[in-house]
């Protein structure tokens, strides 16, 4: 099997580097993953006069090792044009961070599998929840195998789906099982502060330099710098099984997603209330 690694938090991260480890037992390796931080950007793809460097950066923890400076979704097009074979399977990951709930939607992490999902590749996308740069993967390290052996043993029923999964950041001896989940409700607030990049040095150990950021900055006149923080506020009505829910109580959390996303609840609804008609 060809196994294709990508990421968004970039090359250097260190989840990458422990999925590269863990996926190394199941076929051939090859990692193609962003030059620098690109989350946040979900399936989000270089286009236009976009200038995407590649550097080929040889065998790497088993496997073989380049970086792309583009989004995840770019990377994964990427190794599909450019591989022979192409992959069997897209793995995108270990992420720093969770991807439960809405941010599902925003995530580089999943816009990967999205782009592998979209070309009929299997695509599985892993993160843990914390954001440090140091975080400890081995919940990650102990039970994702078996939730791998599981998933080659019985793949998606259709086309369009993809896996999303998510560890709670807690020793794996306190890791109570895994759960199958929906996608939670919630969003953002006050989501913009003053540029302040001490903010992610002391709370997850990460600097401009470490997520491939450039540390000169150059201002046009009247311009004032921003970044995005924000506080996550939970959705009233979540279902019983929303995955950031179940992660939070300790669980290992599998959300089913579908690039098929027309809702065919409301065009039935639509027809119903007359919506279609002809012209002549």
């Amino acid at each position: 099997m060809h196994i294709l690694i990508t990421n968004d938090d970039g090359y250097r991260a260190n989840g990458i580097h422990a999925l590269a480890k863990i996926m190394a037992k199941y076929g051939e390796i090859s990692v193609i993953a962003p030059k620098r931080h690109e989350s946040g950007t979900a399936m989000a793809v270089d286009l236009g006069l976009r200038q995407l460097a590649y550097k080929d950066l040889g065998t790497i923890d088993g496997g073989h090792w380049a970086y792309l400076d583009a989004t995840p979704a770019s990377c994964v097009k990427f190794g599909i044009n450019s591989m022979d074979p192409a992959p069997d399977l897209v793995v995108s990951g270990i992420n720093h961070g969770s991807n439960a709930s809405t941010g599902a939607c925003y995530s580089g992490t999943l816009g990967a599998c999205q782009e592998a999902t979209l070309n009929g590749i299997p695509a599985i996308g892993v993160s843990l929840d914390s954001f440090h740069v140091d975080a400890d993967f081995s919940p990650v390290e102990k039970y994702l195998p078996g939730i791998i052996d599981a998933i080659l043993a019985s793949p998606a029923s259709r086309y369009g789906i993809y896996y999303n999964i998510n560890f709670p950041a807690i020793p794996p001896e306190e890791i109570k099982g895994i759960r199958i989940t929906g996608m939670g409700r919630g969003r953002w607030v006050k989501e913009f502060c003053d540029w302040n990049p001490d903010l992610y040095r002391e709370k997850f150990g990460l600097t401009a330099e470490n997520m491939g950021r450039d540390t000169d900055v150059r201002l046009e006149e009247g311009e004032k710098l921003y970044m995005m923080t924000g506080t996550y506020v939970d959705a009233p009505d979540n279902a019983p099984d929303a995955d950031h829910h179940t992660l939070a109580a300790g669980y290992i959390t599998i959300t089913p997603h579908n690039i098929i996303n027309n809702d065919t609840a409301e065009a039935l609804r639509l027809k119903e209330n007359g919506f279609e008609r002809d012209f002549r």
